[in-house]
């Protein structure tokens, strides 16, 4: 019989989800906190007393339940801080500062991650295969390498959730280069990258634990109903418009894979993982171009955790249900090995 824990849910202020899920709501009105809401219902079936905690630009609040409450362990669903998500590594910390297990990946996995530059030398040094590309940082001239080939993908190099990501962002010449890169800079306010589009199927693997790793069956992004020779791309809309996604056919599904790929797919997919030291859960998204070459994009920490989303269904393609993955968080989470946890650290930490 599990043990029954306290969990201390973290979210933003703003998504704190109600009790219980009107069913005549429109689903679009129930987006913002559907994950809030899916997570918070799966631990209270589990049978574990929960506190909600919406956290707006006070770590004090944190503090405070942490002391008082004393969770076995805290959820966390926090993305960003001050409206940054630069600073989601340091919500991390700080809960490693006030010595509580919490849910997800460690503040290093989350900066390396985080940063899209940083994070390909990393890879492409433990020969994990990456898109060729360059940074341009703010108020520096747009001038390409040569050795960088159109056409070129743009985007912001820490930014997540598609920001800034639309048919724009696919370029083809030095012109629309610099123009896409002065809007980032100007609109979203970050430095941006630029890498080599690779044409191909693009593919997203779930990836579960610490140490010991388990990735899930691969899913893939499909639109149907996009103009013949468009490129495939997970714009904002894609992923967020739920009205544009309804005409387009956006949707994912199991990729078909030979089970030759699936294995290397699944062995990339660890190698990044350890690389970028990650841990709990993360979401790798790769492209397979015409040839049968697998092209990392992007490393996703701390994936998305709604019911009806792709690391929960790729969870499920995996034999484990939904409740059971969100068990197995808390697990992860309790286990992870935090600095504080060494031995001779741990009753100092205690006194505390």
């Amino acid at each position: 019989m599990k043990k029954r824990l306290r969990v201390l849910a973290l979210m933003h202020d703003d998504l704190v989800p109600p009790e219980t899920r009107n069913g005549e709501r429109d689903q679009d009105e129930l987006q913002p906190w559907r994950t809030e809401f899916d997570v918070c219902s799966a631990l209270k079936a589990l049978g574990h007393d929960v506190v909600k905690l919406g956290v707006g630009d006070d770590v004090a609040a944190i503090r405070d339940a942490v002391r008082d409450f004393q969770p076995h362990v805290a959820f966390n669903l926090l993305v960003e801080f001050h409206g940054a998500g630069t600073y989601d590594q340091h919500v991390a910390s700080y809960l490693e500062l006030l010595c509580a297990n919490y849910t997800g990946c460690n503040p290093r996995g989350l900066t390396l991650a985080r940063d899209k530059a940083l994070s390909k030398e990393i890879l492409a040094y433990h020969r994990v295969r990456v898109p060729r590309f360059q940074t341009f940082a703010r108020g520096r001239p747009v001038r390409r390498l040569a050795r960088l080939r159109f056409p070129l993908f743009v985007k912001s190099v820490n930014e997540e959730a598609s920001l800034g990501i639309s048919g724009a962002s696919l370029v083809r010449d030095d012109e629309a280069l610099a123009e896409r890169v002065e809007w980032l800079h100007a609109q979203i306010g970050s430095d941006a990258i630029a890498e080599e589009y690779v044409e191909g199927r693009e593919l997203y693997v779930g990836v579960l634990g610490n140490t010991r790793l388990q990735t899930f069956p691969a899913r893939e992004l499909l639109i149907e109903n996009l103009p013949e020779g468009a490129p495939t791309i997970a714009t904002r809309r894609v992923k967020w418009d739920q009205a544009y996604q309804r005409k387009m056919g956006v949707h994912t599904e199991f990729a078909e894979l030979a089970e030759p790929l699936a294995r290397e797919l699944s062995r990339v997919a660890r190698r990044a993982y350890k690389s970028l030291r990650m841990s709990g859960y993360g979401r790798l998204d790769f492209r397979l171009d015409p040839e049968g070459r697998l092209f990392l994009l992007e490393a996703n920490p701390n994936a998305d955790l709604a019911r009806d989303d792709d690391f929960a269904q790729s969870a499920a393609g995996a034999k484990l249900g939904y409740e059971a993955l969100i068990q197995k968080l808390l697990g992860l989470g309790m286990s992870y090995r935090a600095d504080w946890k060494e031995p001779g650290r741990v009753a100092s930490a205690l006194l505390r």
